[in-house]
């Protein structure tokens, strides 16, 4: 066989894509999905217990204690609290260890070098993130529904505000993560930002109940619009002004999605 001269051989063209890389974000979309779902117990189960120790503490153990909010009995009331506060912190936390781990593991290349755009990699950690956030809201509304007995009174709220706030946790879990370089950041930004953001946003109160200056104070809080508007889904009524929860929730989605966007094209905390 004769040899081919060099200058016949030409190393393989790259793959083309033209338009949006639709396989290349439907397998980062599957990844994700996949890494939370072969730990089911821990992602999705340990959630549940969760909200049946707050529902044992704040509904079981104060029984006729407790009087109605809203209209409605105390159970019902906490409730979607209970639900939307594990979509927060389940959607957080899965892009926000998925992107830390890579970075820790000197895996982060296989995230950057696809050909993917950064529209692409945000959104397949994002709705990664959301579905985990949904798939754990789902299971512990049906875990709470025996004690709480929930009506549906207002679908769209509940789609609204509870894919908006997973999609929300999902790309702040990307910018917690690329900013981080240890996995203390994470915990930081979870214990001292997300934990008290969530618990002082009226999951278990009636924010209009509360003194001067914190009621003011939480209006200013995005979570406690999130948890209005979920909770009005349920029960018909919102604790805040619906219109700025629907207003601000798709303001702060695009924002967050911008900072992301930036990141992952300049290579922020990502290249070096």
């Amino acid at each position: 066989m004769k040899d081919v001269p060099d200058t016949l051989i030409s190393p393989p063209m790259p793959r083309e894509y033209h338009g949006a890389n639709w396989e290349g974000l439907r397998t980062l979309y599957v990844r994700e999905v996949r890494r939370f779902w072969k730990v089911g117990t821990q992602t999705l189960m340990a959630p549940v217990v969760t909200a049946l120790l707050y529902m044992l503490v704040f509904v079981v153990a104060v029984k006729g204690a407790a009087p109605p909010m809203e209209g409605v009995p105390f159970a019902t009331f906490v409730a979607p609290g209970l639900i939307m506060m594990q979509i927060l912190s389940n959607a957080f936390s899965n892009s926000s260890s998925s992107l830390l781990q890579a970075k820790m593991n000197g895996l982060i290349g296989d995230f950057i070098t696809p050909p993917l755009s950064p529209f692409e990699q945000v959104a397949g950690f994002a709705l990664g993130a959301a579905t985990r956030g949904v798939a754990v809201g789902a299971v512990a509304g049906l875990a709470v529904l025996p004690f709480a007995h929930l009506s549906i009174a207002h679908l769209w709220a509940i789609i609204y505000f509870g894919l908006g706030a997973s999609l929300i946790m999902g790309m702040l879990g990307l910018m917690a993560a690329i900013w981080s370089v240890k996995f203390d950041h994470i915990a930081a930004v979870g214990n001292f930002v997300i934990m008290p953001m969530t618990f002082l946003s009226g999951t278990f109160y009636v924010v209009a109940r509360l003194p001067e200056p914190f009621r003011t104070a939480s209006h200013y809080n995005p979570f406690f619009y999130l948890i209005s508007g979920f909770r009005y889904g349920f029960i018909g009524h919102a604790d805040g002004s619906l219109l700025i929860g629907v207003v601000s929730t798709a303001v702060l989605c695009v924002a967050l999605a911008f900072v992301c966007l930036w990141m992952f094209a300049t290579g922020y905390r990502l290249k070096t």
